[in-house]
């Protein structure tokens, strides 16, 4: 197998290694499970949707195993991203390898990112969940339900507005806009109902990605399929003249779009390279809402597996905050350890006072860059210690990464961190790769006590506290500031009696301050939170800081303009 120091060009691509890898048919791949034809749902020989009963089968199990749940986190990244999904894969593969039993659960891929700067997010080398070409496209149609769910709730909005509007919605006042899962900034702000008295009615709307719809949300923290509908009901699309909220069950939407969602539901299961089950399920981001997967997918994996490895989105600033302080406290999970990703690329990255980011200086850049950057790394360190939570450095090596630059990071972390810490090659060795961070990582659940683990607020702390909590302990901040409708918008939220809902603060994933361009870990700033509205359905508030986009656009070079497929139906530039 080949190693990370081998000539890049001689390495096979991700598409090539997963069509030479022969899978195994999901049915056969979940036998020892017991789950049969009868609980599962096939979409092809190699990927299934696990039935309602059957989930609720799993959760049973689930009480006669020890449920250690892992949680798979990073550093501040590079726009090219260091590693979290490889990482997660080949976590879950090295735990099986040395003797444990294991599964995975990551999130399903937005076309946007797909087609836009990141690419394919199914992993990579010999640490990817298969088929990977499916899993990036289309897979199970999960997507595409969640954004005609949305977009139902958009127009049957307007036909209430349009047909004379006996809610006495204010047109100035609706907060529900369309989704798309494609990266397009001309959808950002439009003008809709134009074309006289059969186009509707005249008003200002807009659209965000899937990704960041409150639909992902509310699939991804829903319970069941009736919690599912309940949540539905309760996602609030407008306001009356009153300034009362006009929810998805006023306008009579929450019948058929929870019929919408009946199958996207259902948690997706594969299989990685080297064979071990993997739930890909749900896919909100994390710099908008909570950014991890499903939690039907982690309850039922919880009964395949007496270790969980599972990740969040973006830094731990983002994702991994919006783990512990939302999804923990709504699913009712406590980790048992976190690992950290970082990279010899990130150090350096945050060891250059540049942006946007020249990364061919970057990988020219030596040690002193390295140990420049370790001050994102230690204050990422840092935050997580707080959750109560041991943490576990994983440097995700690459083929440009010299010997010594590992060696400085691991150094770092075990001598001036006392923290555990294991080079990880994963994506070019699969589960050979990673036994040395799967040892460090049953060593840190072993000594971990459960009950260490603590939030960062109390629920009935007041919004601000909340919010400024997550700011100065977490981001680093000073202080918060608090511009546009932020004030009013906190007054209403305790109004219509949210002040108990954590809160979901939406920031920039390149740096740990609101401003991308700072680097490191940036001193002496003040937090701008400028809009606070609710995920009723969710059960969370979302702060806005900055100037953070729920529609993204696509680069000058977008990703999708080096994808290609063949007349045999061979993609090209996927990976």
């Amino acid at each position: 197998m080949a190693s990370p120091d081998d000539d890049q060009d001689s390495f096979p691509t991700d598409y090539e290694i997963a069509q030479s890898t022969e899978m195994e048919p999901i049915w056969d791949l979940l036998e020892p499970w017991d789950l049969g034809n009868d609980d599962l749902q096939y979409y092809g020989e190699y990927k299934a949707k696990v039935e309602h009963h059957a989930v609720e089968r799993l959760r049973e199990d689930a009480e006669d195993r020890e449920q250690n749940l892992v949680l798979v986190t990073g550093m501040t990244p590079t726009p090219l991203g260091e590693g979290k999904t490889v990482t997660t894969v080949g976590l879950g593969q090295t735990l099986n390898h040395i003797g444990e039993e294991a599964m995975i659960a990551i999130r399903e891929p937005s076309l946007g990112p797909v087609f836009g700067v990141k690419g394919g997010a199914a992993g990579g080398g010999y640490s990817q969940v298969l088929p990977m070409e499916d899993i990036n496209l289309h897979f199970t149609g999960d997507l595409h339900a969640l954004t005609s769910a949305h977009n139902l709730i958009a127009a049957m909005l307007d036909a209430k507005l349009s047909q004379g509007n006996e809610l006495n919605m204010d047109v100035n006042e609706v907060s529900w806009p369309r989704a798309l899962d494609m990266n397009d900034r001309a959808l950002r702000e439009t003008v809709i109902g134009l074309g006289g008295k059969t186009g509707g009615t005249p008003r200002e709307d807009g659209f965000l990605l899937t990704a960041a719809s409150e639909m992902m949300a509310v699939l991804c923290l829903a319970e069941d399929l009736g919690d599912l509908k309940e949540r539905v009901a309760r996602v609030i699309v407008a306001y009356d003249d009153d300034g009362e909220p006009v929810t998805v069950d006023d306008i009579e939407a929450t019948g058929p779009v929870t019929m919408l969602l009946r199958d996207a539901i259902k948690p997706n299961i594969v299989q990685t390279i080297e064979g071990t089950p993997a739930f890909v399920h749900g896919g909100p981001f994390a710099n908008i809402a909570h950014g991890t997967n499903s939690l039907i997918a982690d309850k039922a994996a919880f009964g395949m597996g007496d270790y969980l490895v599972t990740e969040a989105g973006f830094g731990s600033d983002l994702g991994a905050e919006k783990f512990m302080n939302i999804v923990c406290r709504l699913g009712d999970m406590t980790p048992n350890a976190v690992v950290l990703v970082s990279s010899v690329r990130a150090l350096k990255y945050h060891g250059q006072d540049m942006w946007p980011a020249d990364f061919d200086a970057i990988e020219e850049s030596g040690i002193d860059a390295v140990e420049r950057g370790f001050e994102n790394l230690d204050k990422h360190v840092e935050n997580l210690q707080k959750f109560g939570v041991p943490v576990v450095v994983a440097v995700n090596r690459f083929p440009e990464d010299s010997d010594e630059e590992v060696q400085t990071v691991l150094d770092h972390c075990r001598d001036d961190l006392d923290v555990r810490a294991a080079e990880s090659t994963v994506f070019a060795e699969g589960s050979e790769g990673g036994v040395d961070l799967a040892e460090r990582v049953v060593g840190a659940v072993d000594e971990n006590d459960p009950e260490d683990f603590t939030h960062l607020y109390e629920d009935e702390a007041s919004i601000k506290e909340k919010i400024e909590t997550v700011a100065t302990e977490v981001y680093g901040a000073d202080g918060v500031n608090y511009t546009g409708s932020a004030e009013d918008d906190i007054e209403r939220m305790e109004e219509l009696g949210f002040e108990e809902f954590p809160v979901c603060l939406s920031k920039t994933f390149h740096s740990l301050s609101d401003d991308a361009s700072k680097k490191g870990a940036p001193e002496d700033w003040t937090l701008e939170v400028r809009e606070i509205y609710p995920s009723a359905g969710a059960g969370f508030l979302v702060a806005l800081t900055g100037d953070v986009l729920t529609m993204p656009g696509l680069p000058a070079d977008p990703a999708a303009a080096d994808m290609d497929i063949d007349a045999d139906g061979n993609i090209s530039g996927l990976f």
